[in-house]
C-alpha cells in the first residue's frame, strides 16, 4: 500500500466470492466466535456446504479448510463475481434496520481505531486459518460518522436497485445484497471516506490478523487489504450489548462472601429483580448468579478500586465496568487472572450465562453494556477497553460474500 493511502480510510472494490446454491440461507452462519458447539452441529447438519466448515475447521485442521475452499471454487459451489465492486448490505428484523458497504479496507492506517484489547489465542487461530486459505472468509464490522456521498449511495442502491439476493435466515433476520460496479460511484465513495476514521465495532482479532499477515509480507499485495463491513453510525446507530462472564472454578457462595469486603452486596431470591437493579445502578455494578440466591454488587470501595487501577490510564477508562471487573474484581477480590481458560464469556444472554455457570458449578458475572460514547472516547485517546467489553450489533452474517487473495 502506498504511504499516501495509509493516512486515510480506504475501502476498495473487490471480486466477491459467493455461494451458488439453492438454499443460500442454509449455508450461512453467525460470526465464528458466536457459534456454540451445539449450534455448530446444527449448522453442519443444515447443509453440506455450510460456511462453518470453512471458518471453524478445528485446531490443526486449517489445511482441510484450504482444500475445501478450493474444492467448492472448482466445483461451482462458490463463484467469483466480475467485475469488482463494492456491496451494499442490508439487515432487517423486528425493530431494526442496518445498511452499509462491504469492501476491502486498507490495513495499517491510523484511520482505523481499535477499541478493545485482543488475546493471542484467537489471533493465532485466525492467522493460521487465513494463511492456510489465503482468504478473508468473514468481514470485520466498522462504524464511522458519515452523512456524505457513501451514505447516500447506500440508501439509494437499497431503495432503487435490484438485489443479488433477498433471504431470511433461521433467526428471522432478512438479508439483502446489491453490487456497485460503476467506477464513478466507487471513486465518489473513496473521496468521501478519505478523511474519515472508522471504529472497529466487531472483529478486533481478525483485524489484528490482517495486520500480522501484512507484516509477513513486506511487499505490496492482497494482504494490504482486509474484508470489512462499513456502517454509518449516524444513519444506523448500533446496538451495543453486554458480554457476560462465567468463572467455572468459583462457587457462587464464595464469590459473594469474598466480595463483601469491597462492595455493597444485595441478595435477591429472583434473578430478574437483581437484573432490574443492575440496569438502574448509577455506578459500577455486577450481578453474581448461579446455584443459589442472586447477588447485586454496587458501590465498590473507591480507595481499593483506585489502588487496583493500572498507572497511566485515563479517568474514563478507569470508570468502565469492564475495567473495574478486570483490574479489581477478578484479580484483587477473587485472585483470578482474566484469561480465556479461567474466565469464559457469553454474549448478550444473561440466562445463558447463568445456565453455563450452573453446569460448571461456578459463578456468572452479569454486566451492563458500555455506552457507545465511552467506547468512542476511549478509542479516540488511543486506549483500548479490556477484552470482550463490547458486542456491537447487528453483526454481518457470515457466508454472504467472501474474498480470496487470488480474486483480489
Amino acid at each position: 500500500m502506498e504511504s499516501s493511502e495509509r493516512t486515510g480510510l480506504v475501502l476498495r472494490p473487490f471480486h466477491g466470492v459467493r455461494f451458488a446454491v439453492d438454499d443460500l440461507a442454509a449455508v450461512t452462519s453467525p460470526p465464528y466466535d458466536l457459534v456454540s458447539p451445539d449450534e455448530l452441529r446444527d449448522l453442519l447438519g443444515r447443509h453440506a456446504n455450510n460456511v462453518a466448515r470453512l471458518i471453524l475447521p478445528g485446531v490443526s485442521h486449517y489445511a482441510d479448510a484450504r482444500e475445501l475452499l478450493a474444492q467448492w471454487l472448482g466445483s461451482g459451489v462458490l463463484t467469483v463475481d466480475s467485475p469488482p465492486g463494492l456491496y451494499v448490505y442490508e439487515q432487517s428484523g423486528v425493530g431494526f434496520l442496518q445498511r452499509g458497504l462491504i469492501g476491502t479496507v486498507g490495513v495499517g492506517t491510523a484511520s482505523i481505531l481499535p477499541h478493545e484489547a485482543v488475546m493471542p489465542g484467537p489471533v493465532a487461530d485466525r492467522l493460521a486459518l487465513m494463511r492456510a486459505t489465503e482468504a478473508n472468509l468473514e468481514p470485520i464490522f466498522l462504524l464511522y460518522e458519515g452523512g456524505g456521498t457513501a451514505s447516500r449511495l447506500v440508501d439509494d442502491v437499497a431503495t432503487q436497485g435490484f438485489p443479488l439476493f433477498d433471504i431470511r435466515t433461521s433467526d428471522g433476520v432478512r438479508h439483502r445484497l446489491w453490487t456497485v460496479t460503476d467506477p464513478v460511484e466507487i471513486a465518489a465513495v473513496g473521496e468521501d471516506l478519505r478523511d474519515r476514521q472508522a471504529l472497529i465495532a466487531d472483529g478486533h482479532h481478525r483485524y489484528a490478523t490482517y495486520e500480522a499477515l501484512q507484516r509477513d509480507h513486506p511487499g505490496p499485495g492482497p494482504w494490504d487489504y482486509g474484508l470489512a463491513f462499513l456502517v454509518d453510525s449516524l444513519a444506523y446507530p448500533p446496538d451495543l450489548r453486554a458480554i457476560h462472564r462465567v468463572i467455572p472454578g468459583l462457587p457462587l457462595e464464595e464469590a459473594a462472601a469474598r466480595a463483601k469486603g469491597a462492595w455493597q452486596v444485595h441478595e435477591f431470591a429472583v434473578l430478574e429483580d437483581a437484573l432490574a437493579g443492575l440496569a438502574t445502578a448509577s455506578g459500577p455494578a455486577f450481578v453474581l448468579a448461579g446455584d443459589g440466591p442472586t447477588h447485586l454488587l454496587t458501590d465498590p470501595d473507591p480507595l481499593q478500586v483506585e489502588r487496583a487501577m493500572p498507572a497511566g490510564r485515563s479517568s474514563r477508562w478507569r470508570s468502565l465496568d469492564t475495567s473495574i471487573l478486570t483490574a479489581f474484581l477478578l484479580p484483587r477480590v477473587w485472585g483470578i487472572d482474566d484469561s480465556e481458560q479461567a474466565v469464559l464469556v457469553v454474549h448478550h444472554d444473561p440466562l445463558a450465562a447463568v445456565r453455563l455457570a450452573r453446569r460448571q458449578g461456578g459463578t456468572a458475572v452479569l454486566l451492563n453494556p458500555l455506552s457507545t460514547e465511552d467506547v468512542l472516547a476511549v478509542a479516540a485517546e488511543g486506549e483500548r477497553v479490556p477484552r470482550k467489553s463490547t458486542s456491537f450489533g447487528p453483526k454481518p452474517r457470515t457466508g454472504l460474500v467472501m474474498r480470496t487473495f487470488a480474486s483480489g
